[in-house]
């Protein structure tokens, strides 16, 4: 069974002393014309995870309520309307207000009472409805003609006015009201201002550009603020700033990921978030970057310790250790473990007493279906590529001895294959999460691949190969 990271929702991750349970803490009040009677639902966002906050019901009139003994966490909801419909909302402590609108035109025809946070929402939402039809213009303008043409550049010159009016905008309302949550939401969602480097020669330099972007991508983020985790804005961000900013590698992501982590390890909430979402992307199985548990790895081994993760028990943080302990030893770039274990003569095998300058470790389960159908294709590669320095190394698990033997029989495996009932003899050595699991090792005996489909194979067999003509 794999042992997953549990990340933290909402319950019990925010804390402000106002808080309480009182009488109608919340109370929203709330007509959508045009809506049919039924079920409302109010969700919620927790880093990159919604969640059901609560429901009301909607008359046929579309006047619903949402009273609440309990205030909502401070944060950006949606309300899902019967019909499919849905329209946000923010809440700070102010949760007695009222809202007013037409299912047609939610955007255009809002009328906000008593809620500021919703209020300058909505004067934002509307005030981009009217810009953005224009700048999709010439955005298609832009895309249609070359760049130093008479046509690109007054699209250009208009687009970069009209951001300078949306700047000016946003602008005005922190000025007015510094403190609220749709300033700090708004001013943490902005990217950076694109700067143009050249080298000496007069090209652009963009890996400069890239650094400077990515260097300030957070300074509009109050890290002081945990309201904003309560919003989509900063999962989006380190979404981006993981994925896209930073080059799919492991060394590169875990220094990353080392830089951002420590800069919010200060700020307990972001802290817990940041290191679980981080290590939750590098998961086995669920990484696409080659060896990205390396990442996760380090995260676990870094941040996940009892002095670090207190939102975690010391058994739970025992056990994650030791799960990531489990997969060290097979990361890309470590030596190869050797495993010794009987085949189905009766006879010790080991990987290191195969001469090849590449062995591919096969480990698989007779009773998986994955196996079934991956092992013909299997035995018939080691059959091309045995006479050209390619040996395989198969690894029976989770299986009896009996059903081992029967599945190299049938499947006329003529490469080594060893099983150990104990487990002794691979335990902490390939790790492996759903089978069937491929490894590759080059002549060092360094782990040069992993995580494969067999039809990846041979593309590494060919550079590798290759390697050893140089």
């Amino acid at each position: 069974m794999r042992l997953k990271l549990i990340l933290a929702l909402f319950i019990g991750a925010f804390s402000v002393s106002m808080l309480h349970a009182q009488t109608d803490s919340t109370y929203i009040d709330v007509t959508i014309e045009g809506i049919p009677a039924g079920m409302v639902r109010i969700v919620g966002t927790y880093g990159d995870q919604n969640y059901l906050a609560d429901s009301t019901m909607a008359d046929a009139k579309g006047h619903f309520v949402v009273k609440r003994q309990h205030p909502l966490f401070p944060g950006y909801y949606f309300f899902l309307l019967p019909g499919q419909k849905n329209f946000p909302f923010i809440v700070d402590t102010d949760q007695h207000f009222t809202l007013h609108a037409k299912a047609n035109d939610l955007i255009g025809t809002m009328q906000v009472d008593g809620s500021l946070n919703t209020d300058l929402l909505y004067q934002n939402l509307v005030f981009q409805s009217i810009q953005d039809p224009e700048l999709m213009r010439l955005s298609d303008v832009m895309r249609k003609n070359p760049p130093n043409s008479a046509e690109y550049l007054q699209a250009k010159t208009f687009q970069l006015e009209m951001l300078a009016g949306r700047k000016e905008h946003l602008e005005a309302i922190y000025k007015e009201h510094p403190t609220s949550l749709f300033t700090s939401f708004k001013r943490a969602g902005q990217n950076p201002d694109f700067v143009e480097f050249h080298k000496p020669n007069g090209d652009i330099d963009t890996m400069r550009q890239v650094m400077h972007y990515r260097d300030h991508f957070w300074d509009g983020v109050d890290f002081s603020d945990p309201r904003l985790l309560y919003t989509p804005v900063i999962a989006n961000k380190l979404k981006r700033y993981i994925k896209e900013l930073t080059p799919q590698q492991p060394d590169s992501l875990i220094k990353v990921a080392d830089q951002i982590i420590r800069r919010v390890m200060p700020y307990k909430d972001y802290f817990r978030f940041f290191s679980n979402w981080i290590a939750l992307q590098h998961e086995n199985t669920k990484t696409t970057v080659m060896d990205g548990e390396a990442v996760y790895v380090h995260i676990v081994k870094t941040y996940f310790t009892d002095e670090l993760a207190t939102w975690d028990t010391h058994e739970n943080l025992e056990k994650l250790r030791q799960h990531v302990s489990e997969m060290e030893a097979s990361l890309l770039g470590r030596k190869g473990p050797d495993v010794r274990a009987m085949d189905v003569n009766g006879q010790y095998r080991s990987i290191y007493e195969s001469t090849a300058p590449i062995v591919v470790i096969f480990m698989f389960s007779p009773d998986c279906e994955h196996c079934q159908k991956e092992s013909p294709e299997i035995e018939r590669l080691y059959k091309k590529w045995k006479d050209k320095g390619v040996d395989f190394f198969g690894i029976a698990i989770s299986t009896t001895d009996a059903e081992w033997k029967e599945f190299v029989k049938k499947n006329g495996f003529t490469f080594t294959n060893v099983y150990d009932p104990t487990n002794r003899a691979i335990y902490a050595k390939y790790f492996v999460d759903i089978t069937p699991e491929l490894y590759v090792l080059n002549k060092d005996r360094t782990i040069v691949a992993k995580n494969l489909k067999s039809e990846q194979l041979e593309t590494i067999f060919e550079r590798e190969l290759k390697k050893l003509k140089k």
